[in-house]
């Protein structure tokens, strides 16, 4: 998939991450476009740039059982919604030889498209009946399956593509990245504008100084993750689908009532399931920013939230919240403030921006010294500076970064020539993420500034607080 600023390309806005048996296939994008049109050009995006591959079987996680000449032997979990796609996208480098999702019905699309994959229900059962037949993993469950799922097959030294966010807390965060850069497995995150070209031109434009000291970001998603209107509701339950294996599908989480409240798609908007819009577009939005300015772990993390008392209704996400970090001077730029906006709390027009600029309703606007930098959705999309007049002037530097990538194939390139993928979980997907996992520890406490010892994992000014870093598994389930 080759973008650059001025196509339509990654101006989507997909509910993405992991979606096993959810999603809203015919949900209206910000942009115009559907779910369904989304998901089928990020197929045909990897299609079209498919090509005869030669894997070397020393750098395949089977301990060399593929011959050289061979496709990659690749297992799915989660493989109904962004799953199917991603194996869609997958299928021209790979050979489909697992497939394991909860839900029937949700998965019976994609267990037509590849029938002589071996179906299951339970990932483990998968992992232990099957783990000398395949190489690499692709997750895409729900957020709250993510780690335990990714881990399994690390443990298994397997390659992994994990749908975003990549845990559901920053402990999950820190031990996927731990085990990641032992087993020595390469290691994707679903964030797919990471390989965008537009992206690639907003962190070379942002560091040849384009805007000057960047010192403030405004950022956000309109999207409302929210699960609050029907919070009485869900505690009635409902009867399960015959199609659905609700235990499973709970996996580490304590067990509750179904209720369809919860799925599909709409688990996002419950803290026990999804990670709420900034888990779910921080990976997104903040991508462009977070490597161009090389932000890295922030000092201080505070949330704002209307409407919304986390001792009775914490177990759904509240409709909008700004969450502010502080980033530490690193190198040769000064300190950082990020502002992040999610669903009902709007991202502002600061002081100076153009009158005839629109509003920026998912994406960023990066305020340095000698003017702005604006962007919108997955991997910058339409990139430019602002005043109009600044982006006249403006000397483009020479482009040094890879253009032309598409996701997925970077992690095959990566697989197959031995290297780190440009998202990889150890170095680049894990600390961003971790991320948004702090972000979500500041919205269980609002108005309560927060203060992040990166090294030693743990807040130091509000001890509370570090018992949103790790949440507890049932019974079964296990890292």
């Amino acid at each position: 998939m080759k973008t650059s600023q001025k196509t339509s390309t990654s101006k989507f806005s997909p509910d993405g991450g992991g979606d096993t048996v959810h999603g809203s296939a015919g949900r209206r994008l910000h942009s115009g476009l559907t779910r369904r049109r989304f998901l089928e050009r990020l197929a045909a995006g990897a299609a079209a740039a498919a090509v005869p591959m030669v894997v070397p079987a020393r750098v395949l996680g089977g301990a060399g059982r593929t011959p050289p000449n061979e496709k990659i032997r690749l297992a799915g979990i989660g493989v109904g919604g962004m799953g199917a796609a991603n194996l869609q996208a997958l299928a021209p480098y790979c050979d489909i030889v697992a497939l394991c999702d909860v839900d029937e019905r949700r998965a019976a699309e994609t267990f037509a498209r590849y029938p002589s994959a071996r179906r299951f229900k339970d990932f483990r059962r998968m992992f232990e009946e099957m783990s000398d037949k395949f190489d690499a993993v692709m997750v895409a469950t729900p957020d709250h399956t993510h780690a335990v799922a990714s881990m399994m097959a690390i443990r298994h030294r397997k390659h992994v593509y994990c749908e975003k966010p990549l845990a559901h807390s920053v402990y999950e965060v820190r031990a996927l990245m731990r085990a990641a850069a032992e087993a020595g497995v390469v290691t994707q995150l679903g964030n797919q504008g990471h390989s965008f070209d537009s992206i690639r031109d907003c962190v070379e434009w942002l560091q040849a100084g384009a805007i000057g000291r960047v010192h403030t970001i405004y950022c956000g998603c309109e999207a409302v993750n929210s699960g609050l209107d029907r919070l009485a509701e869900v505690k009635q339950g409902q009867p399960v689908p015959p199609t659905l294996d609700w235990d499973l599908w709970l996996g580490p989480v304590p067990w509750r009532p179904y209720h369809s409240a919860y799925l599909p798609g709409a688990w996002r908007g419950w803290t026990a399931f999804g990670s709420g819009t900034i888990g779910d577009w921080v990976c997104h939005v903040v991508d462009p920013v977070f490597w161009a300015l090389d932000l890295g772990a922030p000092r201080s993390v505070v949330a704002k939230v209307r409407d919304w008392d986390p001792r009775t209704q914490g177990e759904a996400y509240p409709k909008g919240d700004v969450v502010t970090f502080e980033f530490p001077a690193k190198g040769d730029r000064g300190p950082v403030t990020l502002h992040w906006h999610s669903g009902t709390e709007r991202i502002p027009r600061p002081e100076g921006f153009d009158p005839e600029e629109p509003d920026v309703r998912t994406g960023a606007i990066v305020v340095g010294d000698r003017g702005m930098l604006v962007y919108g959705s997955h991997g910058a999309s339409h990139v430019h500076l602002v005043p109009d007049k600044l982006m006249k002037e403006f000397q483009r530097p020479p482009r040094r970064l890879p253009r032309g990538l598409e996701h997925h194939r970077d992690w095959i390139e990566a697989i197959r020539h031995g290297r780190k993928a440009g998202s990889d979980f150890a170095t680049y997907g894990g600390p961003l993420t971790e991320l948004a996992m702090l972000g979500i520890v500041a919205i269980k406490m609002p108005g309560v500034k927060l203060e992040w010892d990166a090294a030693q994992m743990r807040f130091t000014n509000v001890t509370e607080a570090n018992q949103y870093l790790r949440t507890p598994y049932r019974e079964g389930w296990t890292l």
